[in-house]
């Protein structure tokens, strides 16, 4: 039965696997865990599938629809991954609102309602009062009836603190017990995913549903994290899912790979309300492979799932996030000095928290600390809680902190931060509020932020990391917001009392907004830590609505960028891949040492001669022996030892099946089978048993350079084509084998780092 002719179309090794079956068996073509994807053997896959569809629909009408309806499983994935993206991101953000209010009180006429909509369905709530409302009751109203004094005060700090440890101990006992994978941000590990690395469960359904769950208790708790670097990977599980149900995706990893960048882009969308921040995030910051077609589909998930949140409407005033803003006063050149100040403050903020978080995140693997995942939760929520009642501004849930220092202080502001002293005297309408002296209460707000400012500062540094899921741009963007708003309420003051000074003379009154500074800061301290420049200040204007602002913006994020790349080039996601030794070539890697391909490849001067296979001297024992005393992903054919002329590269997964495949389903192959990878079977003794073929496992374009090729070029050549291993020949001779891993190593050991930190095969 084997020994049928191959036509012509299947010569390039790509075809159906096996001879002796029309049909190719399962699994072949999979990979195992924690591997590198080919990303040249997907990419011909998927041509080769679609020629076959393009063949085939020109022969019946059914055929045609058939391949109609592939050409839009696309689109039809895109659709989806919006929609649930959408979804759970209403869900979540409704949920964390009424559980962050169930710490300080409950609703008596539904319990399910949070603070705000409690005294919206109220009739006695007045506009001044507008937060008391009867039916809202803190809980030392509710427990002992006193709203004032300090036992109420000691009791409700008391359940603040208890709420928020019941939360993240369940959340952390949740991920420990049914999601490992669900913790931390999981932007480092999708960045590596889409460069073409393979980690089983990361995007499972029970790391999906766990991350949602947790998410939901980690931010209500309190603690300094933000929930929207996990919605991107809430919504790449989502992607994973939903392209399982299309053979087109689930079977080619390449494909998959463009599914989930579209679906980070909708995770962006739905965490910031800013659909085409979240194709820029993608393109600029996620993405390895993402070419124009991926473009235009993400730009569709990112709207459908915005459009979603939108139809949901969590926070009841139609924006799709909390902290809209809307400016109405022009910026003066003279402001962008401090624009420019906040700049180089969010490039120091970013380098700091990146230097110590890693060091922290370092110590945490190598000492007993990581033994303790549930006890260091519990303890950084308990100083978390403990510290931050006091502070009105730490006390309330990040983004409503982020809300209030972005907001302007207009005739209806209640907060401490808009309390000017009104001079009677003075005849202008009340409209005008910014240029008056600051009263009392901005004052006291100044120092409440400063104490805020450090505190966020330092706890954001050892909670990033811990085994719970946990954003990092809400924080960043807090401490930014803070500073800023800080500095912002000092330029105004200093306008005010000194507008004679030249730089004020010619500024027509109202002033100085400070919460655009606020806004400025937030974008410079975000971009210090994770390096965006373009989406970031595309995210920040979509946040708030500001369009002239765009400049401010954009000054910032470029000085926080030379700032921070002046004292390290990794952003934080690309640290935390090095710290976990993920193989990953990130692109923006320079390679300028000169060492040759002959430098990089296996085996070394010293070390046992290459495994390899040969053309047609084989027997099937023979193979399964090399199988199991080595653990290659593959071994280069030749034509004999002496030799060693390249034919072509067999992986070993697809040896194991072949082998094991024609054991059960044809007869005559044995042990001492001969295993032949040329078009004729070779002339064989008269008794011998039935030889094998697999000429049709056997890739016969493998990747070869000479052994003189700069590793420059070798570099480039894996991370565009995206390769797991390239040969190494002379004048045709086969010399040498190089690995991604060989080559992360070689690029660690001339950034005189340890290369042995690169830990996955």
């Amino acid at each position: 039965t084997g020994t049928n002719m191959v036509n012509a179309g299947d010569m390039n090794g790509s075809g159906n696997l096996m001879d002796f079956l029309d049909e190719p068996f399962p699994d072949v073509g999979t990979y195992e865990d924690f591997h590198t994807i080919d990303w040249l053997r997907e990419k011909s896959r998927d041509t080769d599938r679609h020629r076959k569809i393009t063949s085939k629909s020109k022969e019946s009408i059914w055929e045609f629809i058939k391949s109609l309806l592939d050409a839009w499983s696309g689109w039809v994935v895109m659709l989806l991954i919006g929609l649930l993206a959408g979804t759970l991101a209403g869900v979540i953000d409704l949920a964390v609102d009424w559980m962050t209010d169930l710490k300080e009180g409950v609703c008596l006429s539904a319990f399910w309602y949070s603070h705000e909509q409690c005294c919206w369905t109220s009739n006695e709530t007045t506009f001044d009062d507008r937060d008391k409302c009867p039916q809202w009751q803190k809980w030392s109203e509710l427990l002992v009836n006193q709203s004032e004094g300090a036992s109420a005060y000691i009791l409700n700090y008391f359940l603040y603190i208890m709420w928020a440890l019941s939360f993240a101990f369940l959340a952390v006992s949740l991920v420990r017990v049914f999601a490992p994978y669900a913790c931390g941000s999981g932007i480092p590990e999708i960045k590596t995913i889409l460069s073409g690395f393979i980690i089983r469960g990361y995007l499972g359904k029970w790391t999906l549903l766990i991350k949602t769950v947790t998410l939901v208790l980690v931010v209500s708790s309190g603690l300094s994290l933000g929930k929207e670097g996990p919605l991107v990977h809430v919504a790449c599980c989502c992607g994973n899912f939903f392209s399982s149900l299309f053979s087109k995706y689930s079977k080619n990893e390449g494909k998959r790979r463009e599914v989930l960048s579209a679906a980070a882009a909708a995770g962006v969308s739905v965490a910031f309300g800013a659909p085409i921040g979240g194709v820029l995030f993608s393109l600029e910051e996620v993405s390895y492979y993402f070419p124009l077609k991926t473009l235009w589909r993400s730009f569709f998930a990112a709207l459908v799932a915005a459009f979603t949140l939108r139809s949901i409407n969590p926070f009841g005033n139609s924006r799709l996030v909390l902290f809209y803003v809307e400016y109405h006063t022009p910026w003066y050149m003279a402001e962008l000095f401090p624009f420019i100040l906040l700049g180089v403050f969010g490039g120091l903020w970013g380098t700091l928290f990146i230097r110590c978080n890693i060091a922290w995140c370092r110590r945490r693997k190598t000492t007993r600390l990581g033994k303790y995942p549930v006890l260091e939760v519990i303890v950084v929520t308990a100083i978390t809680a403990i510290i931050a009642y006091p502070n009105p501004y730490t006390r309330r849930s990040t983004s409503e902190l982020i809300s209030e220092l972005f907001n302007d202080c207009g005739a209806l502001e209640s907060s401490q931060l808009c309390d000017y002293i009104n001079d009677p005297n003075m005849t202008r309408p009340v409209d005008d509020i910014p240029d008056r002296p600051a009263g009392f209460g901005v004052y006291t707000a100044m120092w409440q932020l400063a104490l805020a400012l450090i505190f966020k500062i330092i706890i954001t540094i050892f909670t990033f990391g811990m085994k719970i899921p946990s954003g990092l741009f809400i924080p960043s963007m807090a401490v930014g917001a803070m500073a800023g708003r800080m500095v912002g309420i000092g330029v105004e003051q200093l306008a005010y009392h000194h507008h004679d000074w030249i730089i004020f003379r010619n500024w027509c009154r109202p002033g100085v907004t400070p919460g655009l500074y606020a806004m400025v800061g937030a974008a410079a301290c975000l971009g210090g830590v994770t390096r965006m420049t373009v989406s970031l200040v595309v995210i920040m204007f979509e946040l708030t609505g500001g369009l002239e602002y765009i400049v401010p913006l954009m000054a910032a994020a470029v000085t926080s960028k030379w700032v921070a790349d002046a004292f390290g080039k990794e952003g934080i996601y690309e640290a935390h891949i090095h710290l976990n030794g993920y193989p990953f070539l990130d692109v923006k890697d320079e390679f300028t040492h000169r060492t040759l391909a002959t430098d990089v490849m296996r085996p070394r001067r010293g070390e046992p001669p290459l495994s390899v296979l040969t053309q047609d001297s084989m027997t099937v024992e023979d193979v399964e022996t090399l199988i199991k005393e080595t653990d290659y992903n593959g071994f280069p054919v030749v034509v004999s030892k002496d030799s060693e002329r390249l034919i072509g590269f067999a992986q070993r997964r697809e040896l194991i099946l072949a082998i094991k495949n024609a054991r059960q389903r044809q007869d005559g192959v044995v042990s001492n089978s001969i295993m032949y990878f040329t078009e004729d079977p070779p002339e064989l003794p008269a008794n011998s048993p039935h030889p094998l073929k697999l000429r049709r496992i056997l890739n016969l374009s493998p990747f070869t350079v000479t052994d003189h090729t700069p590793m420059e070029t070798v570099v480039d050549i894996f991370r565009k084509l995206g390769l797991r291993q390239c040969l190494v020949t002379r004048s045709g001779r086969l010399l040498g084998i190089i690995t991604k891993k060989d080559v992360l190593r070689h690029m660690a050991q001339m950034a005189n780092q340890d290369p042995e930190s690169i830990m996955f095969n």
